[in-house]
This record gives structure tokens, C-alpha cells and sequence, in this order.
């Protein structure tokens, strides 16, 4: 797992921006789909309504990066460094993971 310390946010938009392109894979994939939408209670129809929801895009990002096969195939399939999806998490709602020390 990567260190939150040592890792910044991507900004805002990018973020936003990342966490889009991963709802569209997401639903462009089958086997992800289906547990995707399971996972969040919505419907097809729920999902492109609140795609703008930033919070909603932090949850797709939690759901990607849960899927390590899942997560770098979207990576692959992207063109984008495999740490961009948490480093984009970390700028959208709930991002933020708590500080123990």
C-alpha cells in the first residue's frame, strides 16, 4: 500500500476528470459492471445522473482500487501511471485517509 505522506494529490479537475474515465470503463466492462452497480445500489440510469457528483466519483475510485487486476487493466487501457487513480482518491471527498501518529 503507498504511503499517503509521500503522495500528492492530483488537482481537483484531474481528479474528477480520472475518476469519469473510470465510471465509463467501469461501465464498459461486464464482469465490473454488474458488481459496480450491486455495490452502490443504483441504478444505469442513477449512475449517469450523479457521475458529476464528486463524492460519488471518490466511490468509483474506492471501487477500483479495491480490484488490483481491475485497477491496471483501467490503468493500461488509460494510458495513465498506475498511481493516478489513488493519487486522484485522495483529492475527491473522503479522500483523505486519517493520520494515526
Amino acid at each position: 500500500m503507498m504511503n499517503a505522506d509521500r503522495v500528492q494529490p492530483l488537482p481537483r479537475e484531474a481528479a474528477e476528470t480520472l475518476a469519469l474515465q473510470a465510471l465509463a470503463w467501469i461501465a464498459g466492462q461486464e464482469e465490473l459492471s454488474g458488481p459496480f452497480l450491486a455495490s452502490t445500489g443504483s441504478s444505469a440510469e442513477d449512475m449517469r445522473t450523479r457521475a458529476a457528483d464528486p463524492e460519488f466519483l471518490g466511490f468509483v475510485l474506492d471501487f477500483l482500487l479495491q480490484d488490483e487486476p481491475a485497477l491496471l487493466a483501467f490503468c493500461e487501457d488509460a494510458q495513465v501511471a498506475p498511481d493516478q487513480p489513488f493519487r486522484a482518491r485522495g483529492a475527491l471527498p473522503g479522500g483523505d485517509l486519517p493520520h494515526w501518529t
